[in-house]
């Protein structure tokens, strides 16, 4: 059985940001609050070398197009958003990925 505990200032933190959330939706923006995470680049080369794939592998197991991984490998464009984080995660810890990949 849960025991619910009761918080003067949780409650309050969440009324602002239902408050904040419901102003917002409304168009009236308020305080805006941004939240940057700094994502280190990445070759993409070597961190689809460390996990041993090659180019067809990779585009089977992470969903992305042949064209698109050549595009980054040969630096023509990069890894943006999520696909940037991916890489990171695979330059840091391949079998990771891998763990998650051949589930």
């Amino acid at each position: 059985m849960y025991r619910l505990i009761h918080s003067k200032k949780a409650h309050d933190k969440i009324m602002a940001g239902l408050a904040e959330a419901l102003a917002y939706a409304k168009g009236r923006k308020g305080r805006a609050v941004t939240h940057r995470v700094a994502v280190p680049t990445v070759d993409v080369r070597a961190a689809r070398h460390k996990l041993g794939m090659t180019q067809r592998d990779f585009v089977r197991n992470f969903g992305v197009s042949l064209d698109t991984v050549r595009n980054w490998e040969q630096g023509r464009r990069s890894p943006e958003g999520p696909a940037r984080v991916l890489f990171a995660v695979i330059a840091n810890d391949p079998q990771a990925v891998l763990a998650v990949v051949n589930r």
